[in-house]
């Protein structure tokens, strides 16, 4: 059990690690691209979409390795034979989808708690750096409208319905 935790530790900080990495090299280029905001945005959805995949396969890796030696425990079905797909399921508990047709069994019931956990979090750390992403797109970009320090949104058409109300 020892060995479960010092593993699941180890991958949740390296999943923290490649989720800050990965923010910190799609925000840096937010000023340098003016002109192709739409196109950044869906590069920033991909690279994050590309951490999360690479942090679940680092779980179905992990999975795998300690499944063989014995006393970790194993992944089952539901018909209670073990099972190979370590992939799928690892993507099953990163997203809390829940337990159906596969299972943990022994040991490695801790490391798919600290997956969903982990998997819990940086799901919502992505959609808060998302929202980050899109808000500051929309200042810059003038059909989105503009949104003062405030916070209040403002749309041009306003901002000039106002200003031919004044003349």
């Amino acid at each position: 059990m020892f060995l479960i935790c010092v593993v699941s530790a180890t991958l949740v900080l390296t999943c923290v690690a490649i989720h800050y990495n990965t923010f910190t090299f799609l925000a840096t280029p937010r000023d340098q691209v003016h002109q192709r905001k739409r196109w950044w945005i869906n590069v920033t959805i991909l690279g994050v979409l590309m951490a999360h995949i690479l942090e679940m396969l680092l779980f179905s890796f992990v999975y795998e390795i300690l499944s063989h030696f014995p006393g970790n425990g194993w992944i089952q079905d539901g018909d209670g034979v073990r099972s190979e797909d370590y992939w799928y399921f690892s993507f099953q508990v990163y997203t809390s989808l829940g337990f159906g047709d596969l299972i943990p069994v022994g040991n490695l019931r801790m490391m798919t708690v600290l997956e969903t956990l982990i998997g819990l979090v940086l799901i919502a750390w992505t959609a808060s750096f998302l929202f980050v992403e899109m808000q500051s797109w929309a200042v810059v970009h003038p059909r989105l409208g503009a949104i003062s320090r405030a916070g209040d949104r403002r749309s041009h058409a306003h901002e000039a319905d106002e200003e031919s109300s004044d003349t």
